[in-house]
């Protein structure tokens, strides 16, 4: 993949580039206005095509924010055209890497040396591109390490590309109003602790130690030594992306074994760290040669408050959600439903959300469940295209829900599409209590 010398980092070079993109978004519809013409069946397909292939080699030289925002919108799999969701899909582990000058340039603004004043060995060229950092392989006596290293201007560029990226979001997802700055600030405020390196470490070494019981998980160990804000050294792990499943050649019990494992890790952070690693996209993970599935990268933890979690899992009953007044008391607690709705607008959101989580909850309904199941997958894809074209939906405001449902839902849809792509089945719902470090009574 070719590399770049260059990241556009002030606001006006970033707009421009996107403005470049959308000249481009409207000659692919000038060219579809013409296969419409002739009647070309494929018209709309090519356009969606071209649209997101222009639209991500746009992002993809930004990187930054925009980037990751793409790399976000990719896991929204039911609301997006399957041509953006293969496209977006890309920045999660495969972007074009910073050119070796660029590297060595950067590594010395943010360290003070150039790479190899540290390192006996560094490869200048990345072995891992992602939005915001990519890695290097370097070694130091007999230690091989990952050494990530944050793209320039990245962390100061947040707040201009969610602006440049905001209208799209809005209109994306029906949202309206003054009241839609809160979800962005969310956004903003785990975006801006991704690129914090010195965050990431730490919550990396409490992960480690909060974790370490779970087993066939395994972590790297981290070096503060080496690492800085924008630089990031971990132990070299050698293993396949989860995204590579059809290079390993595992049997249903090593696929059951490791989805075990992820569950359980997710499990356990959610219910007793109250605390989770909400990037869970297959670049994040590895499987090593013994099999044992390698969790990386947790520069995005998401805290989950208790005013949040009692209701949110208090809906993952069934009792609760076929319970018309405990349903609805939970859906005002959750700002799903509003004080300013219409009684037409309530029942919708109601039937909306009662149909949702019938369906969405049930591994939670059952002490093992099949991730397996392609109905399961099936009709929580087709509920999704169901809602994304109802008529009545989009003409209410779909600025509605607490903030934290957005890096909460976007943890639960990757754990499960990674469930799924593992084909994982029997696994057991609560194992993770097992886990649990009870106090030593006196």
């Amino acid at each position: 993949m070719k590399s770049i010398d260059y990241i556009p980092s002030g606001k006006i070079a970033r707009a421009s580039k996107l403005l470049e993109t959308g000249v481009k978004v409207g000659g692919n519809y000038l060219k579809y206005y013409g296969q419409n013409l002739i009647g070309d069946d494929k018209a709309n397909e090519n356009l969606q095509k071209s649209n997101a292939k222009d639209v991500y080699d746009g992002l993809k030289t930004l990187k930054g924010s925009a980037l990751k925002v793409a790399q976000m919108l990719s896991m929204e799999k039911n609301l997006m055209p399957q041509a953006f969701v293969e496209q977006f899909s890309l920045a999660q582990f495969s972007v074009p890497p910073l050119s070796p000058p660029l590297v060595r340039k950067t590594f010395k603004k943010y360290q003070g040396k150039y790479p190899q004043e540290i390192f006996d060995e560094f490869q200048t060229k990345s072995s891992f591109a992602a939005s915001i950092g990519q890695v290097h392989k370097a070694r130091k006596g007999d230690t091989e390490f990952a050494v990530k290293i944050q793209y320039p201007g990245v962390a100061n560029s947040i707040q201009s590309d969610l602006a440049l990226v905001k209208p799209f979001a809005l209109r994306m997802f029906n949202i309206k109003g003054k009241d839609s700055d809160r979800y962005f600030k969310e956004v903003e405020e785990k975006l801006t602790e991704e690129t914090n390196y010195d965050n990431e470490l730490q919550q990396s070494l409490e992960i480690i130690n909060s974790c370490s019981e779970i087993p066939n998980i395994k972590f790297p160990n981290y070096y503060p030594e080496y690492s800085s804000n924008k630089i990031l050294v971990m132990d070299w792990i050698n293993g396949k992306h989860l995204s590579e499943l059809d290079r390993l050649d595992l049997s249903q019990t090593e696929k059951n074994t490791l989805g075990q494992a992820l569950w359980d890790f997710y499990m356990y952070q959610v219910h007793v760290l109250r605390k989770v690693h909400a990037d869970p996209h297959p670049g994040n993970f590895l499987i090593d040669e013994d099999k044992n599935l390698i969790a990386l990268d947790f520069g995005c933890m998401k805290s989950i408050p208790n005013d949040f979690y009692v209701p949110y899992f208090e809906l993952v009953v069934p009792e609760n959600i076929q319970n018309p007044k405990f349903f609805e008391i939970k859906l005002n607690e959750l700002e799903i439903l509003r004080e300013d709705d219409s009684p037409e607008e309530k029942e919708l959101f109601r039937g909306l959300f009662n149909e949702m989580l019938s369906l969405f909850t049930q591994p939670f309904q059952h002490e093992i469940f099949d991730f397996s199941d392609d109905m399961f997958f099936s009709k929580i894809a087709e509920l999704g295209k169901k809602y994304a074209s109802n008529s009545q939906l989009k003409q209410v405001n779909g600025n509605r829900g607490s903030k934290h449902f957005i890096y909460m839902n976007r943890t639960f849809f990757g754990l499960y599409n990674l469930m799924h792509e593992l084909q994982a089945k029997d696994i057991v719902i609560d194992n993770y209590k097992k886990y649990i470090k009870h106090p030593k009574s006196a």
